[in-house]
């Protein structure tokens, strides 16, 4: 499988790369700067200069096109509400219409969990988040792609179980970012898993088991 990363640079997103190319894909990774271009190429990628903001649909859809999957993880991480519209609203309509002029069937969307942070002190900058987030994934569901939206709980930075609980609705928790990118990883090699949104939280469930159970129902 040739794998198209946006976002390829984060914590997700550069651990799914070390698993694809790891089983014998091939994932190239867009990146802004020469800093997150080698972290592409430390994880087995192929950097490729993008920017969500500044390319158009076409430009986005030449890099994509003879892939077989996109993967989209990227997000403004807090630099403001404009650049949050701009990357995680707008930045997901734009990868989406690009992945569809460019013949790239299938589309795989990191989002949110919807209690993220709830009870916290939010603010208003995670609020706006939420809402764009939440508006990426209804345009999302409503083009023709082959999609899948992952809603991963509050993420960790460590080393993941290989456990999950994941369902279209399931309680919220924390999951470590090592199995986000496991889950992602096996999604993407199982094609009935497609056009339903999964919530995903650490739990009991392998990886592999979690994913066929979502396939078969």
């Amino acid at each position: 499988m040739k794998v198209f990363q946006v976002g390829a640079a984060g914590g997700v997103g550069r651990r799914l790369t070390q698993l694809l190319t790891t089983r014998g894909d091939a994932v190239t990774g867009m990146h802004r700067g020469p800093a997150q271009g080698e972290t592409v190429r430390e994880a087995g990628g192929i950097p490729v200069i993008g920017d969500l903001i500044a390319d158009s649909v076409d430009d986005l859809a030449r890099k994509m096109r003879g892939h077989d999957a996109v993967v989209f993880s990227a997000c403004a991480h807090g630099t403001g509400m404009d650049k949050t519209t701009l990357i995680d609203g707008k930045g997901l309509q734009k990868a989406a219409d690009a992945a569809a002029l460019a013949g790239v069937p299938r589309f795989v969307l990191v989002s949110v969990f919807p209690d993220a942070l709830r009870g916290g002190e939010a603010g208003e900058g995670f609020e706006h988040y939420a809402k764009v987030k939440k508006s990426a994934d209804v345009y999302l569901t409503r083009t023709d792609l082959d999609w899948l939206i992952v809603r991963p709980g509050t993420l960790l930075d460590t080393p993941g179980t290989g456990r999950v609980t994941a369902g279209p609705a399931v309680p919220y928790g924390d999951v470590h970012r090592d199995d986000v990118a496991a889950f992602i990883d096996a999604a993407l090699h199982e094609p009935r898993l497609s056009r339903v949104i999964v919530e995903l939280t650490s739990g009991d469930t392998p990886i592999a088991d979690a994913v066929a159970r979502l396939a078969a129902a």
